[in-house]
């Protein structure tokens, strides 16, 4: 019965030190992919709320007074940035993007909220498959900048996402507000 009971407590003991040294395993640090799209997935997880909290018949509103002359529509802004991260994640991957971008605007042919939406979360879905891939050593190689202009770098167009994000959804706060909505990243 004594031995049975210092088994016991060794056996114990050598699982609760088995488990003390598992938590105190400091946690792999995160690939420079992983970095950039937790980082993607913040703005993501402001911006797509933002696009559906404005209702569909809002989704033309465009502020009219003051020095707002030929800005872009909720729609427009919205659509903008799905096309222009379709068009960054395909840099990244070195392909052609997937869908018709209709340039830095969108396609003409989504004109519903829905269809819209849609394009948004599935620019970001083409996003989230481009950016945990930048390793390292690619993050600083350069590639097609996809707006003609000089050779830029894969960390370069990925941390152009999310400030090309936050630039238009500061924006489309300010549409949301002027319409008596307030963003969901606003409400209590």
């Amino acid at each position: 019965m004594k031995r049975m009971k210092r088994q016991w407590v060794f056996l114990s003991l050598a699982c609760c030190s088995f488990v003390m040294a598992q938590a105190a395993k400091p946690a792999e640090p995160r690939t420079t992919g992983e970095v950039l799209d937790h980082y993607i997935a913040n703005v993501e997880g402001e911006f797509v709320p933002a696009a559906e909290a404005m209702p569909e018949d809002k989704y033309s509103f465009a502020p009219t007074n003051g020095e707002f002359k030929g800005v872009r529509t909720f729609a427009q802004q919205v659509k903008h940035v799905a096309a222009v991260n379709y068009l960054i994640a395909a840099a990244i991957l070195g392909e052609k993007p997937p869908v018709d971008t209709g340039g830095e605007s969108g396609p003409d042919a989504i004109k519903s909220k829905s269809e819209i939406v849609k394009f948004l979360k599935d620019s970001f879905a083409y996003v989230h498959k481009a950016v945990p891939g930048i390793s390292e050593k690619g993050a600083l190689e350069s590639v097609k900048n996809p707006f003609g202009e000089r050779p830029v770098t894969r960390l370069e167009l990925a941390t152009w996402i999310p400030s090309h994000c936050f630039d238009h959804y500061g924006q489309m706060v300010e549409y949301l507000r002027m319409n008596g909505i307030i963003p969901p990243a606003s409400r209590q």
